[in-house]
């Protein structure tokens, strides 16, 4: 599937080492406005080639427009958008035409669909998160509207962890860190010296959520965005509220109990109950495996099923938890938006409230 969303529904298309990614968004609301900076300066946040600690790629990741925007409001028409791609190096992967890469998804799409585009991964490659990151720029438009924001930033790198979250140090950080940068950017250099990759950490924390969205059973909340976090290349698991801690609770210890002056007392919900928002903040964990791209030899096998050896070149980021909490930002942007849409129907009054009745 290449569409993401129920009301607010994202399609994205492109490879890495093709002319453009892109994407169309269909269910955007006319009438918002419309900030082409922000939106740039979304993509400038997970641009490959920004500084040492990611791919030295060097993608200018400028977003052109092609319809659903007129005056700088959206018409309610789909938008779409496209991000051409200048500076592939399709040679270096030559000697994986005919192997596949250990940690990569070269294996299981060749097996699922007989063929595979062996630069840089075509299709699976985190080159497409820059449509989502776009798409969720878009979301965020939309969200300002009802004082809803997201953020996002680094609590781990291998075993550097932080217990102290400073929001304002992750917004100036080159590597998005909410504590302890240094030993972060230490350990990831050190990976990288060493032709070695880390894996991370992002925490995220949605603000001003209503009460009431998710839809049920089928499309909780909760599961809407942990389906749309490990749909991230790279996530391998995803925590909401206290996550895998609250398996180690008393219920006394993680019902957040109630009060007539603050609702609720805590949070080890992570602002969700029963699949749906308490208007308290969502709280995330996502997971990133260190990025499976790693310089050192590795043993594989070619096409025929042979065994092979092989040694990786190209460019790659040493953690790929740095720019994937710029995507993680995005993803949780979309599914708040289309919930929110989502939730303009679920009753009669809201029903009627739109009709003017």
């Amino acid at each position: 599937m290449n569409t993401f969303g129920e009301k607010l529904r994202l399609t994205t298309f492109g490879e890495s080492h093709g002319v453009a990614i892109g994407g169309v968004m269909d269910g955007f609301p006319a009438g918002i406005k419309i900030d082409l900076d922000f939106l740039q300066s979304e993509l400038n946040k997970r641009r490959p080639g920004r500084n040492k600690f990611a791919t030295a790629r060097d993608e200018a990741d400028k977003v052109e427009i092609f319809s659903g925007i007129f005056d700088g409001l959206s018409t309610g028409t789909p938008i779409g958008f496209a991000i051409f791609n200048s500076n592939q190096k399709s040679n270096d992967y030559e000697n994986l035409r005919e192997i596949f890469r250990p940690g990569h998804a070269d294996f299981s799409y060749f097996a699922k669909y007989g063929i595979r585009d062996h630069r840089g991964g075509g299709r699976s490659s985190a080159r497409e998160t820059a449509v989502r990151v776009a798409g969720g720029a878009f979301a965020q438009m939309l969200l300002d509207e009802f004082e809803i924001s997201i953020k996002s930033g680094v609590l781990s790198v291998g075993d550097v962890t932080t217990s102290l979250i400073d929001w304002q140090l992750a917004q100036n950080s080159e590597i998005f860190s909410l504590g302890n940068e240094s030993e972060m950017k230490e350990l990831i250099m050190q990976a990288r010296k060493s032709h070695d990759s880390i894996g991370a950490s992002v925490l995220s924390i949605a603000s001003g959520v209503p009460a009431g969205l998710g839809e049920g059973l089928y499309n909780k909340l909760d599961a809407a965005l942990a389906a749309a976090l490990m749909g991230i290349n790279g996530v391998k698991a995803v925590e909401i509220g206290e996550g895998i801690n609250a398996s180690r609770l008393k219920g006394s210890q993680n019902n957040d109990q109630m009060s007539q002056k603050e609702k609720f007392l805590t949070n080890h919900a992570g602002g969700i109950l029963g699949g749906m928002s308490n208007g308290e903040q969502i709280v995330i964990k996502s997971h990133f495996k260190p990025t499976p791209s790693i310089f050192k030899t590795q043993h594989s096998i070619n096409l025929e099923g042979k065994d092979t050896s092989f040694e990786l070149r190209g460019r790659h980021d040493p953690c790929i938890g740095v720019r994937g909490s710029v995507v993680a930002t995005a993803m949780i942007r979309l599914v708040l938006a289309d919930m929110l849409l989502l939730n303009a129907s679920s009753n009669l009054t809201n029903l009627k409230k739109a009709y003017g009745l």
